[in-house]
Parts: structure tokens; sequence; C-alpha cells
């Protein structure tokens, strides 16, 4: 039985899977582009950088986006460059962009994104977020991250591309999230027809066995910037449970890994999109402090929504 979503798949050809909220996001994607690759299918990554990307001496391709290559400077935080360096080491010629979050609003954001479809001749944009708060819509008590993930989100709605999907993984892994308000929302956009099935990854696919080793050459070269996320979601494939910390950064919390972790799911953005309570916040931002006060406005304005356990 194959979900909707890699239906969809087989049409498209030339595909950018970009990271939702910044950080590890586009490490989440790996896998899927490891698939859409043995398709062969043309696939570019980007992603919406936390990394200091004017000081990789690399110029930047419009504003705020820069091309990561051989010759980007090796900093202290610099994801996508190892990402880079290990797609490399497997055999593949990978097209990386990073967006500096600090020069990037929705509008900028839209730009960027629209400079690659261009270049590279863009058929399908595949957003994807590494944790589960691109699916909160803004009124619920606890939202987690949700603030670039709303940005990258609505920019990606702009888009003239008919084929734009969000991709999540790691359902549980957020503590400053409500998972009821999460599942709750999953079903609204059930219902809304915008939901494109779910699907494991585990660690005897070659996806997943590369994922485990992508985290794992990621935590070595970032030894003091593991990613909670990626760590969180490669213990769920190894098959660890509840309070199992696989990096330093978690001790003194108490953690819940489970298999949930390891579902991806899907969904059509523009449905996700629809549902944001405060897209008329930010939808004309030009930097992400501009985001951040429009959705801190919309707060302070409207009621959220009750907080409530999932009863199991």
């Amino acid at each position: 039985m194959q979900i909707p979503f890699f239906k969809l798949m087989i049409e498209a050809r030339s595909i950018l899977i970009a990271g939702a909220g910044g950080g590890f996001d586009i490490a989440s994607g790996i896998p899927i582009y490891l698939y859409l690759r043995n398709l062969n299918k043309e696939v570019v990554l980007a992603n919406l950088s936390f990394t200091e990307l004017p000081y990789t001496f690399i110029k930047a391709v419009c504003p705020g986006e820069y091309p990561v290559t051989e010759e980007s400077a090796d900093l202290i935080y610099f994801p996508e460059k190892h990402i880079f360096n290990w797609l490399r080491h497997k055999g593949e010629n990978p097209i990386i962009y990073g967006f500096s979050k600090n020069e990037m609003g929705v509008l900028p954001l839209v730009e960027a994104y629209s400079f690659i479809i261009d270049k590279h001749h863009i058929d399908t944009l595949i957003l994807v977020d590494g944790g589960t708060d691109s699916l909160m819509f803004g009124d619920e008590t606890k939202v987690g991250t949700i603030v670039e993930d709303a940005c990258s989100i609505t920019a990606a709605a702009k888009l003239r591309l008919e084929n734009i999907f969000l991709a999540v993984i790691g359902f549980g892994v957020e503590h400053d999230l409500n998972h009821h308000a999460c599942l709750e929302n999953i079903s609204t956009l059930i219902k809304d027809g915008q939901y494109l099935g779910a699907s494991a990854l585990t660690h005897d696919m070659p996806e997943g066995f590369d994922y485990l080793d992508l985290v794992d050459y990621l935590n070595k070269k970032m030894y003091f910037h593991e990613s909670i996320v990626t760590n969180s979601v490669a213990s769920a494939l190894s098959g660890e449970f509840g309070d199992f910390h696989p990096t330093r950064r978690t001790v003194g919390s108490v953690q819940f890994i489970s298999a949930f972790m390891s579902l991806f799911w899907f969904f059509r953005l523009k449905g996700v999109a629809s549902r944001i309570k405060f897209t008329s916040f930010i939808e004309n931002s030009r930097n992400m402090d501009e985001v951040v006060k429009g959705f801190q406005k919309y707060r302070l304005a409207n009621i959220r929504r009750a907080y409530q356990e999932i009863p199991l």
C-alpha cells in the first residue's frame, strides 16, 4: 500500500527539499533526498540556516541566499556544509543553498525560493520539519519554535508552483508543544483533504541505514552542537524507548523516545498554510524580527486554545 505522497512523487522531475525551521531540519530531509535520487530524480537541497553564512566567504546569489560548496569556510556551526561533505562521500554531487535566518522574512524567502526554482527548473517543493511545530496553527497554548516554520510555510505558499508539500518527522521531540493539539490539527488537515499519509523510517531501509550513518557523522563533526531532534529520531529507529538520552544536551530532562518519532507525516503545504492563524501578521515581513513581532502581536490579541493532555 503506497501512500498518496509517494504516488505524487512519480511525476516529479526536479525537486527542491528545504528545511523549514532551520538548524538541522535539512538533515531530516536526507532520507527523502536519497529515496528520490534512487528514482533518478534531480534534487536540490536548501535550509533556513542558523549558520553565519556571510562568513563562509561564498558570495550570495540573492539577498540572504548562499550556495554551500567545497570552498565554503569550515565554521564551528555549519550542518549544511557537513551534510554536503557526507553526500559527497556517498558519491553524490549535491547542490545545497543556505538561507541566512538573520536576513530572512517571508518576502525575502519567497525571493530565495524563486531563485532556486528558476535556476534549477524546479517543479516540486518539499518543506521538511524535524519536529512537529510546523503543524501548529498558532492558537495553541504551547507551540514550540513555531516562528521559523511559519515563515517558511507562508513564503512557500506564495510561490507559483502547483506541487508543494510539507514532510514532518519527530512527533514527540519538542517539550514546549502540546501534542494533543498537534494530533487535533492533523485530524483537521485530514478533514480538509490535505493529508497525504504517513510512512515509517526504519533502520533496515537503505534510507534509514544512511540516516543513522549521517547522524553519527554529524555528531562527530559537531561534537558541541549535537542535534536533539536528529538524535532522538535515530534513537527511535534503533529501538530505544522512554527516558533515553542520546546526547548530553538532554541530561537533566525527562525524554520520551518512541516509535512515533520515526514516522514521516506528509501534507499539501498550502492546506497547512491556510490554517495558520497569524499569516496576515507576517506575510509582508522583511526579516525574522518582523516575523517574531507579528506572531507576538497575534498572540497578545487572541484567545488561546485550551491545553489538553493525550488521554492514554
